[in-house]
């Protein structure tokens, strides 16, 4: 294990939740490591996490994102584990304290992706057809743009949710495009939805490795998985999320993209029913991702998020004394 005092480690351990995707995302992280440094022994310690003790019920009204990566840092507080490997998006806005994300790796397909066995296109499908997300981020676009769709819940590890459509239970299912790729299922994708159709979760796509606070030795040993392009786009994307209080009570978006020196960002929030969506777009200096995001949260508050995060939160706090 590594000290924050002591010099190179024989030895990291990295702490993962134990489904197929989260499993070859810290199986990639090792392999990455085990190159850059082949004196040093990598474990991988799986464990399961509260988000996947409670696949019946919805994310929102347990905890949100932060009941993946709980277990996992507790892993680290306790010195049982080095490092953790996370989906970025899984990653709640505001880390806790005596923690900090020491590399973002490069990005992946940031897209959702629409599956169907019965459907070419999204656009394609017919008044009352179910399609199935565990997202409220998607679930608000696709009632704003696809009404006569019916929206049902979908929780589950990947594979799971492509038995539920196979089985019938759903006409399609959107997923994240990066998961089925790394798992081999590009294939399963019929169709992959432009940013314009389905704005991405912040960090959709990004491996985020985090560590305990002011360790520099694993820092630096971390610090080459680190993607410089990645890391200032989703730098950009959790800036706007923190200035929104986003959660997974929040249908939220944000996508940033690199134009040589500079990000081009783009964010929304809307209603859960997708009556009403207030969106917006910025540039600005890549050097500086977190007043681009911080900026666009701005213009977005002034546009009408305000409202919309009001009436969210004045819905969780009913929801909350029943």
């Amino acid at each position: 294990m590594v000290s924050a005092r002591q010099g190179k480690p024989r030895r990291i351990v990295i702490a993962s939740r134990k489904s197929a995707l989260a499993l070859w995302q810290a199986h990639h992280v090792q392999a990455r490591l085990a190159a850059l440094h082949p004196g040093i022994e990598i474990e991988i310690l799986g464990l399961t996490t509260e988000g996947d003790r409670r696949l019946g019920v919805s994310l929102a009204k347990i905890g949100g994102k932060g009941l993946f990566i709980k277990e996992l840092e507790g892993a680290l507080a306790d010195a049982r584990a080095d490092v953790a490997v996370h989906s970025v998006k899984d990653v709640p806005a505001q880390l806790a304290p005596g923690f900090v994300l020491a590399a973002i790796a490069e990005r992946e397909d940031p897209r959702d992706a629409f599956v169907s066995n019965a459907h070419a296109t999204l656009s394609a499908m017919p008044p009352g057809a179910r399609i199935g997300t565990s997202s409220l981020r998607r679930e608000c676009q696709l009632r704003a743009r696809y009404p006569r769709l019916v929206i049902e819940p979908l929780r589950g590890n990947v594979n799971t949710r492509l038995r539920k459509l196979d089985e019938g239970r759903y006409d399609a299912v959107i997923l994240a495009a990066a998961g089925l790729k790394r798992l081999g299922l590009a294939h399963r994708i019929t169709e992959l939805l432009s940013p314009e159709v389905s704005l991405p979760a912040a960090g959709q796509g990004a491996l985020g490795v985090e560590c305990r606070a002011g360790h520099e030795d694993l820092a630096g040993l971390l610090a080459p998985l680190n993607h410089l392009e990645t890391a200032q786009c989703v730098a950009a994307e959790r800036a706007l999320l923190r200035a929104l209080a986003g959660s997974c009570n929040v249908p939220l978006g944000a996508y940033a993209q690199a134009r040589g020196d500079r990000l081009r960002l783009r964010g929304f929030v809307g209603a859960p029913d997708g009556t009403r969506v207030v969106s917006g777009e910025l540039e600005g200096p890549a050097g500086d991702p977190e007043e681009l995001g911080a900026a666009l949260a701005q213009r977005l508050i002034a546009d009408g998020a305000a409202e919309i995060l009001a009436a969210l939160e004045k819905h969780s706090a009913a929801d909350e004394r029943r």
